[in-house]
């Protein structure tokens, strides 16, 4: 299978939230130029991303329905992949509920915690187990994606587990970068670097 540049894997959502717009307005044809204004990303990245797609532009530019399931499963969201959370706090708690996961190609069908006020009970539908079912339950429904959402400080303790309990992908949301042997596939979400850039740049214009 072709690697696709990352930049160009971060790029492809934005586009399809375009489609998606033009597609509910009506619009059954666009061009790149038009992606490009509303993406807010130059024409000729846009251009090359969907080339990846191997769909062609016409004279007028793209199918919006053909180009949306193309770019859908170029980034693999035609089929839901399950995926378990440990740390059912508050910000587990938000993922839990967010809706547009499954939209998305994420089905989180599991959350560990150690609180004993949460563990059996369910949290936005989601059944809530203890922390110490983690690889029982992986390994059982076959789990590639574990979703890390606990303490900084526990965070490479449940990459451990996870990787033990045979999960290839991890989701971490915590500051702290975790260490995994090199076929697992870490994607690190820094609310820290981009709060601190927010932060910066509000001092910057004032």
């Amino acid at each position: 299978m072709e690697k696709i540049p990352t930049s160009t894997l971060k790029r492809l959502p934005q586009y399809l939230e375009v489609l998606r717009k033009l597609k509910k307005a009506g619009l059954k044809e666009v061009s790149a130029t038009k992606i490009s204004v509303f993406a807010d990303i130059h024409q000729t990245l846009v251009r090359k991303d969907i080339s990846y797609t191997a769909i062609s532009a016409t004279k007028t530019g793209y199918q919006i329905g053909p180009l949306q399931k193309a770019i859908e499963e170029l980034l693999n969201w035609v089929d839901t992949s399950a995926s378990i959370l440990v740390g059912v706090g508050h910000l587990g708690s938000a993922l839990l509920g967010y809706q547009e996961f499954s939209q998305r190609g994420l089905a989180i069908v599991a959350g560990f915690d150690n609180d004993p006020q949460i563990i059996d009970t369910k949290v936005h539908g989601v059944p809530v187990y203890s922390a110490l079912d983690i690889t029982t339950f992986a390994q059982k429904q076959k789990i590639q994606i574990g979703i890390i959402t606990v303490p900084p400080d526990s965070a490479q303790l449940i990459a451990d587990i996870m990787v033990h309990s045979g999960i290839k992908g991890i989701w971490n949301f915590t500051p702290h970068k975790i260490i995994v042997p090199p076929d697992i596939i870490v994607e690190n979400v820094d609310m820290f670097a981009s709060l601190a850039v927010l932060s910066r740049r509000l001092a910057e214009r004032q």
